[in-house]
């Protein structure tokens, strides 16, 4: 896929070299925005942003890295810009409810299980890490979101973040350790 080759169709805007990018790099873009913004539709437009900024963009892919490692770069930076927006939506929405009108709701979607009580104790359990994950700093989550659900080692963190390898390792230690701190005080707190 990164042969110079198929870089220069997609360059020249060859539209069967496209489809093969997104054919095969779709899934793997949408789990990574998932990963980041827990909700399927969010993750769907953040997808398709990721795929048009690819068209438009691929003239300035110097192939200093692979070709995937420049859309995941694009997959997590278009991710957290949704993540701010998100965000800003939640604080005016909280502005509106102080004058009577109806909350932003969010949804997490947790994997389902066969057992009911096993479904809600998932769900659970993935809310309350997406909230501690919500706390981290944006590189620390970032880091600790493609090394732990996307299992990429650290060189390739590396070249997704344009980082070293020891501000990456650096990272997620203290990602680890905010972490447990967060998830301790949260369970001191609720248990």
């Amino acid at each position: 896929m990164d042969d110079p080759e198929f870089i220069k169709r997609l360059k020249s805007g060859d539209n069967e070299s496209f489809r093969i990018v997104v054919g095969k790099y779709q899934a793997l873009v949408l789990n990574c925005s998932f990963k980041f913004l827990h909700n399927r539709e969010l993750a769907e437009d953040v997808t398709q942003d990721v795929f048009v900024e690819v068209f438009e963009s691929i003239h300035s892919f110097r192939a200093d890295s692979k070709l995937s490692t420049w859309i995941y770069r694009i997959a997590v930076t278009k991710s957290l810009n949704c993540l701010k927006s998100q965000k800003r939506k939640k604080r005016f929405a909280v502005v509106i409810s102080l004058f009577g009108d109806d909350e932003v709701e969010h949804q997490l979607s947790a994997p389902e299980d066969t057992h009911p009580d096993k479904g809600i104790e998932n769900r659970e359990r993935a809310r309350i890490l997406a909230w501690a994950l919500e706390r981290l700093p944006d590189n620390q989550r970032v880091a600790f979101t493609l090394s732990k659900s996307k299992d990429m080692s650290y060189d390739e963190i590396s070249s997704v973040m344009d980082m070293s390898i020891s501000s990456i390792e650096s990272l997620i230690h203290r990602a680890k350790l905010n972490l447990r701190k967060t998830l301790f005080g949260y369970y001191k707190q609720h248990i």
